[in-house]
Formats: C-alpha cells, structure tokens, sequence
C-alpha cells in the first residue's frame, strides 16, 4: 500500500512532486521518490508489502513507461503464468506485472486485474498518462486542472497545497456531507476537483486534454439455479481470503466478534497459525448513552477459542483532541465515528509493527446486512396500514423522549428513526433510512442558495438506486449501498484512517469475483425467514459457531452521543457559537441552536447531526481558511 502523485506541465512540478512525498509520507514511510522529465513528475510514496528489496522501489521504470502504483494485485501470480510466460521480470512484485500486462493489453490490461488499485503509467515516449482506479474505488485518486496543468494524488491535501489551486466549495457536496455524513458521487467538496470514479481509467494526452472512461460495470444477471449457492459463495470467500494473505510481511485482522470478521479470521488462521486480531472496546458508562451490544467481549471469546493473539484498544473520550488531526488526515468531513476507531485499531497494530490488517467491511453491503435493510423492507408493509393509522401513530411517536438524564433509550430513538421514512415510497424510504434529516429539514439548516443541492442529492440517489435490479428491491438496496455507502463512506475512511497509521487495510468481502457472484444471487435469498445476511450465514455454517453468526448485530461505531452530551459540551458551544455559524454562511443559526438544545433535552437524537456539524467547521479550518 502506498501514496502516488503527478504533476503535468507544471514549472515547479518537481518541487510539488518532493513536496507530496512528505504530505503523503504516512502512506509510505518506506521509501519516497521522484521521477521526472521536462513534461511530468511523478512521485511516490512506499509501504513496503509485497517482495520489500529495494528492487521494488517506485515510480518504477521498464520498456519506456514510469509507473507509480497504490495498491495491490492479488493475482499477479496468474497473470505471469497465463499471460507473461517467457517474460524476463527483475522484481517479484505485482508493480512490474501491471507494466508488463499494460505494455501487452494497454487499457484492456484492466480487465484481467483482481484487487485494489490507483496507478498513473507514464508512456514517455508518446507523453501520456495513463490513469485507473479499481472496481470499487478501494483505492482513492483526486485530480484537478490549474490552468492548462494537471494534478492527482491519493489524497486532497496533496493537491490543496498547489498555487492557484481552487477552494471554492462544491455546494451540493455540503449538502451531501450535512444529510449523510460523507461526500456522494465523484465530486469533492471543492468545486473544481473530483475523484476519478471506481472502474474508471482516463487518459491524458501529450497536450493535457483527456477523457475518462467506464471499463467495468456489474451486470443484471441473476443465478437461477440457487441449489449449490452457499457451497460455491464458501468458495468463493475461502479463495478471495487465499489471496488477500498473499504478502511478505505478517497479516493480521480486525476482529469485532461478529459473522463477517470472525469468518474472515478463521479463514485467515490457515494462512497464519499465528494471526493477530484487534478490536475496540468502549467504555462502560459511555456505552449507557448507545444500548449497544458490547463487540469485545465476544471478541475476546472466540479470539480465546481459536487461539488467536488478540489486542483490545479501548476507546476514551480523550482521542477528541485529536480531532481536528483525524478529520484532516480524511480529506473530507466524515461525521462516522467509526473512522476513529478504525485509525485507534491501525495506530496500535503499527506500534506493534503491523503492516496488513483484513477486515470485514462490505459484506453488510452486499449480502444486505444493515438494520435499515430490513427497516426499509418493513416499511413496504406499513404503507399498506391506513393513513390516518399511521398519521395517529405518528402523532404519539413526536412526544417520546429519547435520552433521560444519564442513559439513552435505544427503541424509542429506533422507533423515531423508522417512522421518519416509513411513509416514503421505496427508493426515496431508502435514502431517508441513512439520511440524517427530511428535505424539509434540510431547507431548515441551510440558507437558501444551498437548497438546490437538496434536489441534486435526491436525483442522483434516484438514478442509481433505479438504474439496476428493477424487479428485485433487495438487490437494488444493496446495488445502491456498493455505489454510494460502501463508496462513500466506508471505503473513504478506512483508506484515509489507516494509511493516516501507515497501516494496509484489505477488504476481502469487495473482491471483483465475489461482489460479482454475491450481485447474481437473488434477493430473496440475502433476506429470507427474517434473517438478514440469511445466505451468507448459511454459507458460514460448518465455519464458524451458531452463536456468532446469529448473534446480534453491533456498529463499529464510537460513543457519540456520550461525547455530545459530555466532553464534547464545550467544544460544541465554541465551534457553533452564533459568531462562527453566521460567519460561515452555510446554516441558519437558530435551527443550529434548536437541535443542540432538543439534543441536550432529550427530546431528539441530535448527536450524529452535531458531530457533523463539528467536523464540517473542523474541515473548513483547515481546508478553506489556512
């Protein structure tokens, strides 16, 4: 895993080239250099993984093309085998065989690829680049125009950095970062700087036009014969695990206690007698605001069980000074919590020299796992319930405290939450399942020039969970979840929070090959008797015990709501004083004001919406105002 940045045309690009390998040096603290000619610079940033010899090194040069990669090709093996026999190689490592698989197929050389990829192949002869990013955007690859000139780089800060470099903010993006906590689509929260989408690649030609192109997309098939499915899904994932162990370094896990880690641990375990595992533990008294069942302790069980080196880190209120760090290492204000911990669990497991984590994310999205899958099935049912039923239960449902003085009430704020889109219909009752207000909300917080990205929002949600699996909601709910929560979220943070650690985080569950089979399975089967997850639970059966594949369900989330109310008070008051909200101009102060007080009441769960309000004015200090 590792950092790539490019500078084309630039005077100076040199020196943005050696400037981006210190930004981006927790990336790669390995190794760190530039490569150049008078029309590009191209730097790199290494985390030394796969064959560690200095013969690796990048950006790395063969046949006339540079290539600087970040990221790893699971079956790089294969591909010498079927593709390169009688190639001389002078590494062992996945970088050269991606130059030699582009020397032979060009662009086409990415259909052949399985893993986690962004990389910029320089052809120095023609003065092209040649740019790509995986199937899912695993990998993350920002990129602008300053003038005539063009710049990526893994991460926005790199790029923030450049004279003449735009800040202007990308209004609906805001607008996407307020109602989800995190940034959709392919844009930033700058206006003129974007994300080269997943499955994408563009090309750059000697006079810095360029086009980017979609070489990849799931298909619409569907497995009709669904008799052998959990035999060929254990199959599957036993072989995506094979070859997410390939390394020269140890590998070890997360490990929460629940089905998607414990399975991928286990399965681990036959590549690693000695596998590591680490999980968040949190606090007792600040679990009482969540109600949430407690990961560690089945952790520290089933890590007992199967003879695993397990690490706890507990989580404490005072990571909150280092805030204003975390939400600069993510490029963009993501309000989830979960990115702390992810970045607490990588920094201990570097510590301990840990180079490789794998982790279960992904699995939820594509096997339907999330507690606002079936919330959003079962609202389908409640729209059948008259409507002044509904509109009666509804009535009673505003009056319900959610939090008392010391502790919080988990159903009451569950009930709140479904009932705040059960009377949608399905694709919009999806969206509003992971959104944190109403449209009607929404022209509440902000002012009025930013209403129009309320209407951007819902038709770009409109069009991708439409697009695909018209006669199956369950696969469209997970179709959605790949392209925009998985995408946006998930993925984005785990990448800026363990490389922020100088730590590799593989996801095996978001492999080409098994997205690709789990996307053919029918709905149906991802939800069946009640049970979430049903098929890949079946498929886990034999693998791992009952007792954690059935076990309840856990976020991997910190206590926010206990830090809202607690240590977080008087940065709220400071951050979101009428001063610097007005002075900001993004949100109507008194509806600001009006959601901390309800907050700090009880009578609405507010404290998601306030930690986002606090990271957006943490990023905007340290992106828009420096």
């Amino acid at each position: 895993m590792c950092g790539i940045a490019g500078f084309i045309g630039f005077e100076n690009k040199i020196d943005l080239a050696e400037r981006a390998n210190i930004i981006q040096k927790h990336r790669g603290p390995d190794h760190q250099a530039v490569w150049h000619d008078e029309h590009i610079a191209l730097s790199h940033q290494r985390l030394s993984i796969i064959d560690i010899n200095p013969r690796s090194n990048q950006p790395f040069l063969k046949h006339g093309l540079v290539i600087s990669f970040n990221g790893e090709i699971y079956n790089y093996k294969e591909l010498i085998t079927n593709y390169l026999p009688g190639v001389t190689l002078r590494t062992k490592s996945d970088t050269e065989v991606i130059l030699e698989m582009y020397k032979k197929f060009q662009e086409q050389c990415l259909k052949h690829f399985i893993g986690m990829f962004s990389f910029a192949i320089y052809d120095i002869a023609k003065k092209t680049t040649f740019i790509a990013r995986d199937h899912f955007g695993i990998k993350p690859l920002y990129y602008t125009k300053i003038g005539a000139n063009i710049a990526f780089a893994s991460e926005l800060k790199t790029l923030s950095v450049i004279n003449g470099f735009s800040k202007e903010l990308n209004r609906k993006s805001l607008v996407s970062a307020m109602n989800y906590s995190w940034v959709s689509g392919s844009d930033t929260m700058l206006k003129f700087t974007y994300k080269l989408p997943p499955a994408h690649y563009m090309l750059i030609n000697k006079d810095n036009s360029f086009a980017v192109t979609r070489y990849w997309q799931l298909s619409n098939d569907s497995c009709n014969d669904i008799i052998d499915v959990y035999d060929e899904l254990q199959i599957k994932i036993k072989q995506s695990i094979e070859r997410h162990m390939i390394a020269d370094v140890p590998v070890s896990s997360f490990l929460s206690g629940g089905l998607d880690s414990s399975l991928i641990s286990i399965l681990a375990q036959k590549s690693n007698n000695s596998l590591s595992t680490y999980t968040i533990k949190t606090l007792e008294e600040d679990n009482k605001y969540e109600k949430m069942p407690l990961d560690y302790e089945y952790a520290m069980k089933f890590s007992k069980e199967n003879d695993f080196i397990h690490n706890e880190i507990e989580v404490k209120a005072d990571i909150i000074s280092e805030l204003p760090f975390i939400i600069k290492m993510l490029d963009e204000p993501i309000g989830d919590p979960a990115a702390i911990n992810t970045y607490l669990i990588c920094k201990a497991a570097h510590e301990k020299g840990v180079k490789v984590l794998l982790s279960g994310m992904g699995a939820d999205e594509i096997f339907f796992g999330y507690r606002r899958h079936k919330a959003t099935m079962l609202a389908q049912k409640y729209r059948m319930v008259p409507a002044i039923i509904r509109k009666g239960i509804t009535h009673i449902i505003n009056y319900l405290p959610v939090r008392g003085k010391n502790k919080g009430y988990k159903i009451r704020r569950w009930i709140k939450r479904f009932n705040s889109f059960a009377n949608l219909p399905l694709g919009k009752s999806y969206m509003k399942s992971y959104s944190y207000y109403s449209d009607k909300e929404l022209k509440s917080l902000f002012v009025e020039k930013y209403h129009a990205g309320i209407c951007q929002i819902n038709d770009e949600h409109e069009k991708i969970f439409n697009e695909r699996f018209a006669n199956d909601p369950i696969n469209q709910i997970c179709n959605t979840d790949i392209q925009m929560f998985m995408l946006g979220l998930n993925l984005s943070y785990t990448d800026r929070a363990s490389m922020a650690a100088s730590v590799e985080v593989r996801v095996p569950f978001v492999d080409k090959n098994v997205v690709e089979f789990a996307m053919k399975i029918p709905g149906k089967y991802k939800y069946l008797k009640g049970v979430s997850k049903y098929v890949l639970k079946k498929a886990a059966e034999g693998i791992i015990p009952k007792k954690i594949i059935y076990r309840k369900k856990a976020s991997f989330g910190a206590p926010i709501r206990a830090w809202i109310s607690n240590d977080l008070r008087e940065m709220i008051d400071v951050l979101l004083s009428e001063e610097n909200v007005v002075k900001r101009g993004f949100f109507d102060y008194k509806f600001v004001k009006r959601m901390i007080e309800e907050d700090r009441d009880g009578k609405s769960d507010n404290a998601y919406r306030i930690y986002q309000l606090l990271t957006v004015e943490l990023w905007c200090r340290e992106y828009l105002d420096k």
